[in-house]
């Protein structure tokens, strides 16, 4: 069972994430592997020293990620620039991971997290998609109660993303998180018992992609 699960800044989407891990998932968290792409010492954050100057490091040498964040949310091609030596990295890191958790146990459930699933159009390659969703003025009050941004901030990065309706109509599940997180742990639950492991098991097919 390969699955894909995403949602808007905001939404919770680490915490479901975080669920399914205590139910037995393997999580190939993308964000985390794309740090690990420009740790220190890298070649990735070589390559993105190259790319766009020393300004992009903080005193210790590292990525000033909240600086790097705000060039390329600022600029599509620094973006573009910055996903090219990434992305690479983190697929193949990906790949490893679910390769050795199918080495483990064939009947695995591995859970991609991948905030940008839907932007890059990866829905396709799942077996399932789940989509934690949430209205949009919900994730523009946590992000401004939870992140310190404001009003402005907030409604920016939302913007940035998939819009909501783009990210359901990819969905094979939706998990709302509009409530407290007693309730979203019982949807997880739900969605676990009810989908993923089922599915894993053989005991019926999952949604056909195509």
């Amino acid at each position: 069972m390969r699955v894909g699960l995403t949602g808007g800044i905001g939404s919770g989407k680490s915490a479901v994430s975080a669920m399914l891990a205590d139910l037995g998932a393997v999580v190939v968290d993308a964000d985390q592997l794309a740090r690990e792409a420009v740790a220190p010492g890298s070649e990735g954050l070589a390559q993105v020293v190259d790319s766009f100057g020393t300004e992009v490091l903080g005193p210790d040498g590292a990525l000033d990620r909240p600086a790097m964040a705000r060039l390329v949310f600022a600029d599509p091609s620094a973006r573009e620039r910055l996903e090219a030596i990434v992305h690479p990295w983190v697929r193949s890191r990906a790949a490893a991971i679910e390769r050795t958790a199918r080495a483990h146990d064939p009947s695995a459930v591995v859970v991609h997290d991948v905030p940008l699933l839907v932007e890059t159009g990866q829905q396709a390659s799942y077996d399932v998609v789940l989509v934690v969703d949430v209205p949009t003025e919900v994730q523009v009050r946590r992000l401004v109660s939870m992140r310190g941004m404001d009003e402005a901030q907030a409604r920016a990065r939302v913007a940035a993303q998939a819009s909501r309706a783009e990210r359901l109509a990819a969905a094979d599940v939706v998990i709302d998180n509009s409530g407290t997180l007693d309730d979203l742990a019982h949807r997880v639950r739900s969605v676990w018992d009810e989908h993923l492991v089922c599915w894993s098991a053989g005991s019926r097919r999952g949604p056909q992609k195509g």
